[in-house]
């Protein structure tokens, strides 16, 4: 499986959102990626 096509702020971002290290994140599967990110910005729209 390829990395994520993210960028790197992106990638920090929910590394210290999610307490995951970033090479966790790089290699976490597309939907699963996807998902975490729209909880993020449910938790900053809050």
């Amino acid at each position: 499986m390829k990395p994520l096509q993210i960028s790197a702020e992106t990638a920090i971002k929910l590394s210290k959102s999610l307490s995951v290290p970033i090479e966790q994140i790089m290699h976490m599967p597309p939907h699963i990626l996807i998902a975490k990110i729209a909880e993020m910005e449910a938790k900053e729209k809050e």
